[in-house]
């Protein structure tokens, strides 16, 4: 198999299989392409994983589109993100039809419930295996520590990523006597906070100056397009993030959904495999049937392969820089405290009774001891799922 037709398929089979959200995504990827495939070091896959949660858009997709371009170069950027997107949006798109025709949604309950305990214990072992990697120093595990403490209060996840690598990088210009370093030290806090900054104020910018102010918008191709192009381009965050932003725009701004269609949107994309933001999918079909919704998808998820294609080089150019190597060491220590976060927050709906508590410490020993390809963890799982539902 050449290098590009097996990107093709373990993005495909990974969007296919890829339940639970981003950590969960960025856990099987690592699985399949540093443990199974040896495509990169988990150095490598760390520093990759850093730079994603530093730019706007979805975490998981720009990663698959990282490792594509590791694997095969730049046919393989686009072709890892093209199928780890398809599955989701032929099925989201499939849901959508469904939605319109009958008037309600498909029941995913069961088959979810199942599968959740299994994702936890796939992202607990994805976490296990990067700690020695990622918390390389003391310091290191207490930055961790304490990034997911503030996480667990509902601190935004950029300014603890920023945050971590500017405090790493100072610590260690503060306490050199090398003047050299703190003049270097007073240029990337010129460069980093303008970073943190612009996407927040365009974001602002973007959104109506009063949610009370309602300016009906007549439905057309080219305004949803540059609505989700400005999404993808913009927002970081969770679901959570992406529910606020579309509700304050297409609900009160434009009037185009109203808040139960918005809502379930927003669930069918958490329901579904692949990445959440097929969301944009749902709300396209919903608007103008198969069209809209490709016009959708492509839109909010085409700045992901412009930015990742824009700071493919800039990993190698920050470990060239005793600094910058410092700053992306924090913000990688940053990223596994947050996907603990998320572990915490998963364990809380995942494991709520015996047999969920079952099922997830019997996948964890067979993921750590017996090494079990997840995918069929997934299958087993949903299978089970669907036969409770029935």
């Amino acid at each position: 198999m050449t290098p590009l037709a097996e990107t093709a398929w373990v993005f495909f089979k990974l969007g296919v299989l890829g339940f639970g959200g981003p950590a969960a995504h960025i856990a099987l990827m690592k699985q399949e392409c540093v443990e199974r495939r040896l495509w990169l070091s988990e150095a490598e896959f760390l520093d990759l994983l850093g730079i994603t949660h530093l730019i706007p858009g979805p975490n998981s997709t720009e990663m698959a589109i990282h490792l594509g371009f590791r694997r095969a170069g730049w046919p393989g950027l686009i072709v890892a993100g093209l199928c780890f997107i398809l599955p989701a949006m032929i099925m989201v798109g499939l849901c959508a039809r469904a939605y319109v025709f009958y008037g309600h949604l498909p029941a995913f309950a069961g088959i979810l419930n199942t599968i959740k305990p299994v994702i936890l214990a796939v992202v607990l072992q994805a976490i296990a295996g990067l700690l020695k990697p990622a918390l390389k120093t003391r310091w290191l595990k207490v930055l961790a520590l304490l990034v997911l403490g503030l996480a667990w209060l509902g601190v935004d996840e950029l300014g603890l990523l920023f945050g971590a690598g500017l405090l790493t990088a100072s610590l260690k210009a503060l306490q050199s006597r090398e003047q050299g370093l703190r003049r270097a030290l007073v240029k990337l806090y010129l460069i980093v906070i303008p970073l943190m900054t612009l996407p927040t104020l365009l974001l602002h910018g973007l959104l109506p100056q009063s949610l009370s102010e309602k300016t009906a918008l007549p439905f057309a191709l080219a305004p949803l397009f540059g609505f989700f192009f400005k999404v993808g381009a913009l927002l970081y965050g969770s679901g959570y993030v992406l529910l606020a932003f579309l509700h304050e725009t297409l609900v009160t701004q434009w009037q185009w959904l109203n808040q139960t269609q918005l809502l379930d949107a927003i669930l069918i994309g958490q329901v579904t495999p692949g990445p959440v933001f097929t969301t944009a999918t749902f709300i396209g079909y919903l608007l103008g049937g198969p069209w809209a919704a490709a016009v959708a998808t492509l839109a909010i998820f085409l700045p992901s392969f412009l930015l990742v294609a824009l700071s493919q080089q800039l990993v190698t150019r920050l470990r060239q820089f005793p600094l910058t190597g410092l700053f992306l060491d924090g913000v990688n220590a940053a990223s596994l405290a947050l996907m603990g976060a998320v572990i915490l927050q998963l364990g809380q709906t995942a494991l709520t009774d015996l047999p969920s508590l079952g099922v997830g410490l019997i996948s964890a020993l067979l993921l750590i001891v017996w090494r079990v390809n997840s995918a069929w963890l997934i299958l087993a799982a949903a299978g089970l799922g669907w036969i409770w539902r029935s």
